[in-house]
């Protein structure tokens, strides 16, 4: 079905204009109170198709600050709706990228671009148009709005593109935009621009908080509890996890071997925490401090167990692969133990953590302290055996133990293994 624009050039006018002003508030009050960027997508382009402006087709290009891709596109179609895709970090830019009609824009610094389907040379040097042009597409028009300054001095690199959107706008109807339609769509970029800047703020901020001081702590933070010395007592199972032979693994190999290797076993044990229902508080060299953190207490210390029964599966295959392959590899040990944390801001004026102080953490450091004298990569504490005791059969008691700086003996526990090596 195409779209007509309205026939009377001074009525069209007039309507461009009322559909500006109150599109723009519509995205204005979108940014405020922090929509998804694809439903301020989907609201935009409806609305611009029930305004009577002949759009196809629309794509949105942002860049990310996230350690997994380094750009987001949008695409929405008339008849789809809006579609979403993760561009990974490339050291060198696609051959899809480099050939597309916004890297010309970037590279040329151009203001905007406006090309025609039709043409035979523009499908030549655009693959894109070649497809927009079999879809129906009659025009093509784009612009780029930066969040940061561009000048003569400062150009734009697509290779590595500044924080911003790049818009494409396609039309099927024939003879494509008018002029007005250009105009609406150029009036409309800058409060389009603040609405996204707006929403991707904050999900940039929500994403680092969660990868940096993981899902809860960085949940609360971004609430408001970012006052130093805001402490919240907590239940909790503390999980202290410790590569072995670190520093003589450090000594025979190069740096970037060995931040491969912690990057591939932590990457197995981040993901069984968040799997079973643990945060991950920080890294600290070759350890890992996460919490497993409920109301009921009997099922956080099953779900921290049962965790640390499937690592060690897990870590024994990492470790396999890893030795087939000829790449450096090592064993862990890991401790478990329950009891009240303090939980939240410590440090300085100027640089805070978000972490867990108490002495329920100091036993489990000594606990972890244990996995050498007695041979064993896992040891929970009585506490929280006696939370899982009758709902599993492989726990067995390692005896009791007078702990440095624990003031009561401790009776320790490990989970039997037939294939346990040591």
């Amino acid at each position: 079905m195409v779209i007509k624009t309205l026939a009377n050039p001074r009525q069209n006018s007039l309507d461009k204009e009322t559909i500006v002003s109150e599109l723009a508030n519509w995205l204005i009050a979108r940014g405020l109170e922090g929509t998804s960027r694809e439903e301020l997508l989907e609201g935009y382009c409806s609305r611009l198709v029930a305004a009577g402006l002949p759009v196809q087709r629309v794509h949105m290009a942002q860049r990310a600050l996230h350690p997994e891709f380094g750009s987001l596109g949008f695409d929405w179609y008339r008849d789809k709706g809006v579609m979403r895709e993760q561009f990974s970090h490339q050291e060198t830019p696609a051959e899809r990228w480099i050939k597309s009609p916004l890297y010309h824009l970037m590279a040329k610094n151009l203001d905007q671009l406006r090309l025609s389907p039709a043409d035979d040379e523009t499908r030549k040097r655009f693959p894109l148009l070649q497809d927009l042009q079999e879809a129906g597409s009659t025009d093509y028009f784009a612009v780029l709005t930066s969040f940061t300054k561009i000048s003569i001095n400062n150009p734009i690199d697509p290779a590595n593109p500044p924080e911003g959107i790049a818009m494409s706008w396609t039309s099927d109807a024939p003879g494509g935009f008018s002029d007005a339609d250009i105009s609406a769509l150029r009036a409309l970029v800058a409060p389009l621009g603040l609405a996204l800047k707006a929403i991707s703020d904050r999900q940039t901020g929500q994403d680092l908080l969660k990868i940096y001081l993981g899902a809860d702590a960085g949940g609360r933070v971004l609430s408001g509890e970012i006052q130093r010395g805001s402490l919240q007592t907590i239940d909790a199972v503390v999980w202290y996890f410790d590569l072995q032979g670190f520093t003589r693994l450090s000594e025979k190999h190069p740096p970037e071997t060995i931040i491969s290797m912690l990057n591939d076993y932590f990457g197995s044990v981040v993901s069984i925490v968040d799997k079973f229902g643990g945060n991950v508080l920080k890294f600290m060299g070759d350890g890992l401090l996460a919490i497993f953190s409920l109301d009921d207490q009997k099922h956080a210390s099953r779900s921290a167990v049962e965790a640390a029964h499937v690592l060690r599966g897990v870590i024994e295959e990492v470790s396999e692969r890893r030795e087939a392959a000829g790449m450096p590899f090592t064993g862990y040990t890991l401790a478990l133990h329950s009891g009240g944390v303090l939980y939240g801001n410590i440090g300085g004026e100027n640089r805070l953590d978000f972490t867990i102080i108490g002495p329920a953490v100091n036993t489990t450091s000594r606990i972890l302290g244990m996995c050498g004298p007695l041979e064993q990569e896992l040891i929970i504490s009585s506490r929280v055996a006696a939370a899982v005791t009758g709902h599993r059969d492989d726990l067995v008691s390692l005896g009791r133990y007078m702990l440095r700086g624990v003031p009561e003996p401790q009776e320790l526990f490990t989970l039997y293994s037939p294939h346990q090596k040591g």
